[in-house]
């Protein structure tokens, strides 16, 4: 048996079965390292075309999560590609290091105090936890395998970056589009500050539905619109009250009004002997509800006749008047709404128009302040609706009741619902109509991958308010605003003092702005101004520093501010994107990014978001641990990131598999060329065989087809082509062919030489194919190809050899085509043998064909090779007509019969083969003629495979 084996070409190699990720991609990170690959990238390639990702930053806090995996994973496979396909495409990470998770996250660890009683303190160890924080993500991120230029990161805490953040201001502030205004925003009360739209999460919540009763105080106009048919019931005429609904009692003590729509009609309702003013269409559902069966309708009244009367708040001793305002709809509550411009932002423009301005009587933390109805005050306003319900019930004034689900908003870091507050805020006038219109159209001309990311931003865009810039907090980039004490108007030369402001940052940071007092910024009239200590919403930091230039390259035709790419997940339409676009336009004129893509965020098998907050979440250090980062990239690669994406160590396991697949192609490859040196054994294209000839033609398609799917960024298209290839087109079908001539003919011949040189070729496809996703494992196996020019595989570009080989006109993808589709209906034959037991191995038969002329004429050009192709010892041709009745017939090829015997030949110890007579050589071992030949190199030239 030695001695057989030793005549054989048997495969060997030293690429591992096992990858062993967790240990093997530590070692590559060491050798990249080493190596200063990312320099190496920005040097070869600066010459090159161009593409710029402009990184969204996360936030300094806390362990990466399963989502900024994905983020930073789908990043890194673009601009691998974009490498390989020769572009300059630098990736400078970036971090987002204001903000009120750090805030709190070091309150918690250094005693909440600190933030009032050293407020110089609380900052510098902000920036010291932001610095921590940075570091721990970045090794994180570089052990996913990312490439990127880690020691230039930007952080938004960088002075030039506070500088930045300031130089917009300034550019917007010129331009007119900031103001203060006292306006209800969200609020949080554990986050004691604004909230932007960006932080605001809608979740549903029960909430106690009430219909409450405001009598109406003068029913003059009642008697008048009715006249005689009112005269019988005058005497319980001032029994009519509206009635309103709403799913906040807690509001009431700062209603100021009723709110009915102008154009709706209303009815005036009697049951038993009292009446109620309620919208047309919505008194049947509110009969319905309290299962009152005798009612009847007085009359009917449009709503704007009903303005200025006014109405009896149902526990304050006040009248409040009733507004018109179109906001109010026919498909919920009663059509009348009571109105506070303090919580509601339709009730504050209601109310604005009837100069009802807000009473600002609820504190930043919750609680009433109320002067004339000390019973209300030091109790939060959400523990009171009992004391609400109470004084209604006593006043009688409430109508019904119920408790219902509906969407309310929530604070997206606290998980706690949030409320209107009325207080004075600075804003961006994006509700500006030219403004508004330039926004829309820059939009129209974005890239939005997926496409329904337009609709959603201009949705969004449309229906937002004016954005709210201040927060009252403390680790941030100031606003540096002095406001005339009396007027509450900017100081004349504030774009001056912002420019200065801005100076001085750029060189000593934002502490500048705290420490210095106002007279060393205005000189004269100081006393006479406020200094603002409100900090930036984060989301403007981050949404201004498309425009640092952080990609220093001077390009011809280039603005280095406008991005061929942003990426981010799918809330960031509200938020990173959102931002940028408004502050690019405002300042630019134009968009920041040509596209944008969104994926969707990741969630359990019970489908739950995999948000920090979740218990047993699934931590991407965990699968790096156990399954290796490749694993991690893989299942990334392999998901429809476009939707919400599913993990679960099943979901793992699956995506294992097929990195097995993958990863045992490639070594099965590497096993076959274990003796080859492309410097001597490569086989010229027109000599190689035809079957090598034609998968290098495949490969080349493949290749096409992936670098295709990579451009549009469906990944997971790329990965399904892939594994199909190593399945398909390799693992049932070329590499099947190829065994004999690999493993028994002369190791010089041309026939093996040739199918070296295509698994070369092949190799070469292969690894840059999965190099973008599968970065270590690509690493590893071009470390271990032999004769490669460079050291690292993502120095090198797509693979182009195979491109070269022209199609042999007669034996074209057609002729493969049709030997291919003949070769899968017998395999299907041989299998069901093996199954019924007939036979073990496919090289015992003696295969009888049954065909017409023309299949005849195409199996008979394979000549004495047609054998090789169905991986049987002999072939036998014959006229259709003359096929047994035993014979199988093919249901999918016309005129084909299939009969398979057991060969009654002796089988050749080498190579398997059954044939009439084997040769006796040395130690009484009886070869087949064709090994033999094969061992002295006197085999008979193969033509096709």
């Amino acid at each position: 048996m030695k001695n057989i084996k030793k005549s054989l070409n048997l495969p060997k190699t030293t690429f591992p079965m096992k990858a062993n990720l967790a240990i093997k991609e530590v070692e590559i990170l060491k050798k990249w390292k080493k190596d200063k690959l990312y320099k190496h990238l920005s040097v070869k390639n600066k010459k090159n075309k161009y593409f710029f990702l402009h990184d969204g930053p996360p936030y300094a806090n806390g362990d990466i999560h399963i989502g900024h995996a994905v983020n930073k994973i789908l990043k890194d496979i673009i601009l691998k590609f974009k490498r390989m396909s020769g572009f300059f495409a630098p990736y400078i990470p970036c971090w987002d290091c204001h903000g009120l998770p750090i805030e709190q996250k070091v309150e918690k660890i250094f005693a909440e105090k600190i933030t009032t009683t050293n407020v110089q303190r609380f900052r510098e160890l902000c920036h010291k936890y932001v610095l921590q924080q940075v570091q721990q993500q970045k090794k994180d991120f570089i052990r996913l395998g990312i490439l990127a230029d880690w020691k230039n990161a930007s952080l938004t805490i960088d002075y030039k970056n506070q500088a930045n953040t300031i130089n917009i201001l300034t550019k917007i502030v010129k331009k007119g589009y900031v103001y203060r205004d006292l306006k209800p925003i969200h609020w949080c009360f554990k986050c004691q500050s604004s909230l932007a739209e960006a932080e605001i999460e809608h979740k549903i919540k029960n909430s106690i539905s009430i219909y409450i009763l405001f009598k109406i105080k003068d029913h003059n106009l009642f008697e008048e619109f009715f006249k005689k048919k009112i005269q019988k019931e005058k005497k319980f005429l001032f029994k009519i009250s509206v009635i309103i609904f709403t799913t906040t009692p807690w509001t009431l003590p700062t209603c100021q009004a009723i709110a009915v729509n102008p154009n709706l009609y209303y009815q005036i309702i009697q049951i038993e002997k009292k009446y109620y003013i309620c919208e047309k269409k919505l008194t049947k559902k509110i009969i319905n509800k309290i299962k009152i069966k005798k009612w009847k309708v007085i009359g009917l009244i449009k709503g704007r006749k009903l303005e200025n009367l006014e109405c009896l708040h149902p526990f304050f001793n006040i009248y409040i008047p009733i507004i018109l305002s179109t906001h109010i709809s026919d498909t919920l509550g009663t059509g009348a709404v009571h109105m506070s411009p303090d919580h509601g932002y339709e009730d504050f423009i209601a109310c604005q128009k009837y100069k009802i301005k807000p009473l600002q009587i609820v504190n930043s933390y919750g609680f009433y302040k109320i002067p004339t109805f000390k019973k209300l005050n030091n109790i939060h306003i959400f523990n009171k609706e009992n004391i609400i319900l109470q004084l209604l019930k006593n006043n009688k004034k409430i109508f019904f009741s119920e408790i219902i689900n509906h969407s309310y908003p929530h604070c997206w870091r606290h998980n706690k619902p949030v409320i209107f507050r009325t207080t004075p805020q600075w804003f961006i006038n994006t509700s500006d109509r030219l403004l508004k219109n330039t926004i829309l159209k820059e939009i129209k001309k974005v890239l939005w991958i997926p496409l329904w990311g337009k609709n959603k931003m201009k949705k969004m865009f449309k229906n937002r308010p004016d954005w709210c810039i201040s927060r009252q907090r403390t680790w941030g980039v100031p606003i540096p605003f002095f406001i005339h004490k009396n007027t509450g108007k900017l100081h004349p030369d504030t774009i001056l003092i912002m420019k200065k402001v801005e100076k001085k940052i750029k060189k000593y940071g934002s502490q500048v702005w705290w420490k210095t007092k106002k007279t060393k910024w205005l000189k004269k009239d100081a006393n006479m101004y406020k200094k603002i200590n409100d900090v930036l919403d984060v989301w403007f930091e981050s949404g201004s520093n498309h425009q640092l230039k952080i990609y220093k390259h001077n390009l011809i035709n280039r603005f280095n501010y406008i991005a061929d790419l942003y990426l981010e997940g799918s809330d960031q339409h509200r938020g990173w994107f959102m931002s940028s676009l408004i502050t690019s336009v405002i300042t630019k004129k134009y968009a920041p990014y040509l596209s944008v893509i969104t994926h969707g965020f990741v969630i359990n098998k019970h489908g739950q978001k995999m948000s920090k907050s979740l218990e047993k979440n699934i931590k991407p250090q965990d699968i790096i641990q156990k399954w290796g980062a490749d694993i991690l990239r893989l299942w990334v690669a392999y998901t429809n990131y476009t939707n919400d994406i599913s993990i679960s160590n099943k979901t793992l396991e699956q995506i294992s598999n097929h990195y097995r697949r993958i990863r045992n192609t490639i070594r099965f490859l590497f096993s076959n060329i274990f003796d080859f040196k492309s410097k001597t054994h490569i086989i010229k294209n027109k000599k190689m065989l035809l079957l090598d000839q034609w998968i290098l033609r495949i490969t080349y398609k493949y290749q096409k087809k992936i670098i295709k799917n990579y451009s549009n960024y469906n990944f997971h298209k790329v990965v399904q082509i892939i594994i199909n290839f190593c399945s398909t087109e390799l693992g049932s079908c070329y590499l099947e062919l190829i065994k004999d001539r690999q493993y028994t003919m002369h190791k010089n011949s041309v026939e093996r030489r040739s199918s070296q040189t295509t698994i070369f070729y092949i190799l070469q496809s292969l690894i840059r194919w999965i190099s973008p996703i599968l970065s270590f494992t690509a690493e590893e196996s071009w470390s271990q190809l032999k004769d490669k020019k460079e050291s690292s595989i993502f120095t090198n570009t797509w693979f182009k050899k195979t491109k070269l080989l022209p199609e042999n006109i007669t034996y074209n993808s057609m002729f493969w085509k049709k030997i291919f589709t003949i070769r899968n209906e017998v395999n299907k034959f041989i299998e069901k043998e093996k199954k019924n037991k007939y036979i073990n191995n496919s090289l015992e038969i003696q295969l009888l064909l049954y065909i017409d002329k023309k299949l005849f004429k195409l199996l008979l050009s394979l000549n004495t090779e047609l054998k090789f192709i169905f991986l049987v010892s002999e072939t036998q041709l014959h006229r259709y007509s003359s096929a047994p009745k035993l014979a199988y017939c093919s249901q999918n090829i016309k005129n084909l019969k299939i009969i398979i015997k057991k060969s009654n030949k002796m089988k050749c110890p080498r190579c398997w083969n059954y044939s009439k007579k084997n040769t006796l050589i040395n130690n009484n071992i009886h070869f087949c003629y064709r090994c033999i030949s094969n061992i002295n190199q006197k085999e008979k030239k193969h033509i096709f495979l």
